[in-house]
């Protein structure tokens, strides 16, 4: 016998009772972003290898360690599966010329992510993430957005334990000044540094200050700052991004060690975090990018955005008492008989044709199994169809959740029966507006 097949490790199957939440959640967050301007757009899994070389950065450990690349073997080109998504937005941009002919744009999308990591909770090989990017707005005022709409969404979802972290990464000479103060800083600490900070050592130094390891604690707290390096503009970008926040109510803490593991982050950039999910505490995370659209071949455009892994919020949604709605039909169809068969098939089409979700049942069995299939689809009505009522060409309509006696009906009045069936489930508020 041969063995069955699973699937590849770190890339999970999300069955129906789980699908169910992450549609909730998506409906949800849809009409959030709706509200605040934003628009879908959608790019491809695979991009060229070369644009998250150009774009993340040849020496970060996602290029390095972490991509899915291959060769196809039909032209030879070198493709990856995308890592992020950021990079393949921007190239969208450049490629359809969005910015230069409907002027800035506020964009977001969301789908499946890969990184080829270590799987653990929270933390997949394929993950998804819902994107937010805003090209073409130079201010202070889009960093803030940014940040103001997550707090919103964390209130409508209920979420608790969630602080930010805020800082600025300057301009990209200031990140210069900053990088030569921090190589010679660290040069003489180089005895302690771990693999990682000696490999990060001259190729990419300001990832040693997000180091989780407890033996470089002391070093990277001592080491140079980035705000001492910032000029009078950085400055008064980042101060008035803190205004906003402050005037929306917002607290946060200034995180001098805050890098992003993303090489084309500028100025504000920013991390939701929690204690409740263990190691995997970022649920949310984004900044300022004004660089990339040029260093992608477009035209300079200032650029700013963020993203939040699906899975991590979901799991902290249901961490603090977040559920979707169960989803169930307004009917449920029971049927003996080939002729009653025929007339199921029809009156469910019917009422579904006027709006009602109705559940046919197939496979056949008793009037007393169907039934109990009826109760357990949470169904407010079942649709009751035997050798008589297909002879008469009527359907019985029996309530399953609140009081009332089984009818008949012709099939021409079957959805305006259903209706009022459904309308008196709901109770006597709807009765005395009038409404049905």
């Amino acid at each position: 016998m041969s063995q069955t097949l699973q699937a590849v490790r770190g890339m999970n199957d999300i069955l129906p009772d789980e699908a169910e939440i992450w549609e909730n959640f998506e409906d949800i967050v849809r009409d959030w972003l709706r509200s605040y301007g934003y628009r879908p757009i959608r790019m491809p899994i695979v991009e060229p290898t070369p644009l998250f070389k150009r774009a993340i950065g040849e020496v970060t450990d996602i290029v390095e360690k972490e991509m899915y690349s291959f060769e196809d073997a039909l032209n030879g080109e070198h493709l990856t599966l995308r890592p992020e998504g950021t990079a393949s937005c921007v190239r969208a941009a450049i490629q359809h010329n969005l910015v230069a002919a409907g002027g800035p744009q506020r964009l977001y999308y969301h789908g499946p992510m890969f990184r080829h990591e270590r799987p653990q909770k929270g933390r997949y090989r394929q993950f998804h993430q819902i994107g937010i990017e805003a090209l073409g707005f130079a201010g202070p005022d889009i960093d803030a957005e940014h940040i103001i709409m997550c707090a919103r969404l964390w209130d409508d979802l209920g979420l608790e334990d969630v602080s930010l972290e805020i800082n600025s990464l300057g301009s990209a000479e200031e990140r210069a000044l900053h990088r030569a103060a921090l190589i010679t800083y660290l040069e003489q600490h180089q005895d302690r540094l771990d693999e990682d900070g000696k490999r990060r050592l001259y190729s990419n130094p300001l990832r040693i200050l997000d180091t989780k390891n407890p033996d470089l604690q002391d070093i990277v707290e001592a080491a140079p700052k980035l705000a001492d390096y910032l000029g009078d503009e950085s400055r008064e970008h980042f101060d008035a991004v803190q205004v906003l926040l402050k005037d929306a109510g917002i607290p946060y803490r200034i995180n001098h060690r805050l890098v992003r593991g993303l090489d084309y982050y500028n100025r504000t950039v920013f991390e939701w975090v929690t204690t409740r999910l263990g190691a995997q505490g970022t649920i949310c995370a984004g900044g300022r990018y004004d660089g990339l659209v040029s260093q992608l071949g477009g035209k300079p455009q200032p650029a700013a955005g963020f993203a939040m892994g699906v899975e991590r919020l979901l799991a902290l949604w249901k961490e603090c008492g977040g559920e979707a709605e169960r989803v169930v039909p307004d009917v449920y169809v029971v049927h003996m008989g080939d002729a009653a068969r025929r007339l199921a098939f029809r009156a469910a089409e019917a009422l579904r044709g006027h709006g009602f979700a109705a559940t046919l049942h197939c496979g056949g069995g008793s009037f007393k199994s169907q039934m109990k299939k009826a109760d357990g689809s949470g169904a407010a009505i079942a649709l009751v169809i035997g050798e008589d009522e297909a002879a008469a060409g009527e359907v019985g309509v029996k309530p399953l959740r609140g009081h009332g006696a089984q009818q008949r009906v012709a099939l021409d009045l079957l959805a305006e029966t259903v209706a009022e069936v459904l309308f008196n489930e709901d109770g006597d508020e709807g009765a005395d507006n009038g409404s049905v």
